[in-house]
């Protein structure tokens, strides 16, 4: 079989090919080539030389190679968890997981860039929620950490929202994921627990008693009539003496009550 050889203008339109794909391979890099892409969600920061120079929305990018470089900076709703410790006010341990939904202000892209750099979330954002977790539980107990929940995730999302609002930062939301105490603290809960419920048993039980009592001297009261015995008062002390077993055919009752 004889080997078929390509002609010259094969071979020019091969090597052509070869260079048209490494330099469409090559205006794809970042900081070399002449266009890029931005994402949905996302703003492009162009820097000309290491300076910003204009934020591009999300799409095809034209850049000048070598020259341009487009950094992407997410602008949809994130989410930051960390794990945070402090004291109460009654200086109990307190360790919680926290959790914040923020976005980046897309028009204030570039003042983000230049200010904080994209590592925004470690040099802002835990910081700043590490430092308010500390001040707002300090100003609750251990018990009112737990019992008002909802008033302690208010104050620290307002506090967020204020520190990280100059920061072109904007909060969405804070949630405490759990509240974790000492173990004695968790067993002295326990224990305060279970006397309250025996304390209320107690209470309950004691109202039952002194409402049978007060209903036995209701009954007793409206029986008697001037001090006589009604026949209603008569029925209910044969009731009181009777000891359940029937007494033989024509014996009299229970009680024996002299006639007048």
């Amino acid at each position: 079989m004889t080997e078929q050889r390509l002609s010259p203008s094969q071979k020019r339109i091969g090597g052509l090919f070869l260079v048209a794909v490494f330099l469409i391979i090559l205006s794809s890099l970042p900081w070399i080539g002449a266009w890029t892409t931005v994402g949905a969600g996302n703003v492009g920061v162009v820097t000309r030389l290491g300076a910003v120079n204009r934020v591009v929305n999300p799409g095809f990018v034209l850049k000048i190679p070598l020259i341009e470089g487009v950094s992407k900076m997410e602008t949809r709703t994130q989410i930051e968890q960390v794990d945070a410790t402090s004291a109460s006010k009654d200086l109990q341990d307190v360790k919680a997981t926290i959790a914040l939904n923020f976005h980046l202000d897309g028009t204030k892209a570039v003042d983000v860039y230049q200010n904080i750099g994209t590592e925004y979330k470690d040099r802002i954002i835990a910081p700043a929620m590490q430092e308010v977790f500390k001040a707002t539980t300090a100003q609750f107990t251990a018990s009112e950490l737990i019992s008002k929940r909802e008033e302690v995730k208010s104050i620290a999302y307002t506090d967020l929202r204020e520190r990280l609002k100059k920061y072109n930062i904007i909060v969405d939301d804070f949630n405490i994921v759990n509240f974790n105490f000492s173990e004695d603290f968790n067993q002295a809960i326990e224990k305060k627990v279970v006397s309250q419920q025996e304390l209320e048993q107690a209470r309950i039980e004691a109202q039952t008693k002194l409402a049978r009592a007060q209903g036995e001297v209701d009954a007793a009261n409206k029986l008697q009539e001037g001090g006589a015995l009604s026949p209603i008062y008569i029925e209910f002390l044969r009731t009181q003496k009777w000891n359940g077993v029937l007494p033989p055919s024509g014996d009299g009752l229970f009680l024996q009550v002299p006639s007048n």
